[in-house]
């Protein structure tokens, strides 16, 4: 009976086999990309997949709903520098709070600018937690065209170029090293037509100890 290839000891996958999945620890996971990159589809996929409790991800979008009931800043400056500080100080204490209980948290927001991560990356490491960073691509046709479909009214065309340009200089994979994270990996999407639901398939996630009863 002639050898099954699959069978034979150290045989070398078929080059058109799908990669195994790329494990995350647990720990702080941080998501990096402009608006309409796919930050929250790729979530999304990842809490109906079962693949993380939808309590692990912390946004910053929807903490503004709950908080403010709206998505659109205020127009005022001095009120909506007082709402994000709101914002991320809420943030920052539920991540804490995962963090201490040894849980894994997704930090669902744009970071990308140092700055943004810094503020994240300090926070890991007050409880020893590694830090892993996904990428979102900033292609721009792709970002505007997903802005357009969304009809997104807290956002302008020029904002949505304006944090792709900010992610192509400041969040490459050997600077956000540099800065901290443990690992970087990229996260495909439209560009590569591969769905929300295909590219969380590509990770597996460790949730880290369980709470306790």
């Amino acid at each position: 009976m002639p050898e099954n290839s699959a069978d034979r000891a150290g045989a070398r996958p078929s080059p058109h086999d799908p990669a195994p999945p790329t494990p995350i620890p647990a720990g702080l996971v941080v998501l990096v990309g402009p608006p309409a990159s796919g930050k929250t589809s790729f979530v999304r996929a990842l809490v109906e997949r079962r693949q993380i409790e939808a309590e692990a991800v912390v946004s910053s979008d929807e903490m503004r709903l709950e908080l403010f009931g709206a998505v659109s800043e205020p127009a005022d400056s001095d009120a909506a520098d007082a709402a994000d500080a709101r914002i991320f100080e809420e943030r920052d204490r539920r991540i804490a709070a995962r963090l201490a209980a040894g849980r894994s948290v997704i930090a669902e927001s744009t970071n990308v600018t140092p700055q943004a991560r810094e503020r994240l990356i300090v926070l890991a490491r007050r409880f020893g937690a590694p830090v892993t960073v996904l990428r979102f691509a900033p292609d721009v046709a792709g970002l505007l065209q997903q802005y357009a479909e969304r009809g997104r009214t807290d956002l302008s065309a020029a904002d949505v170029r304006a944090y792709a340009a900010v992610m192509s200089r400041d969040a490459g994979a050997d600077r956000l090293r540099a800065e901290g994270a443990a690992a970087v990996h990229d996260v495909p999407g439209r560009r590569e037509a591969v769905t929300p639901a295909g590219a969380a398939a590509r990770f597996t996630f460790a949730p880290g100890r369980p709470p306790r009863r």
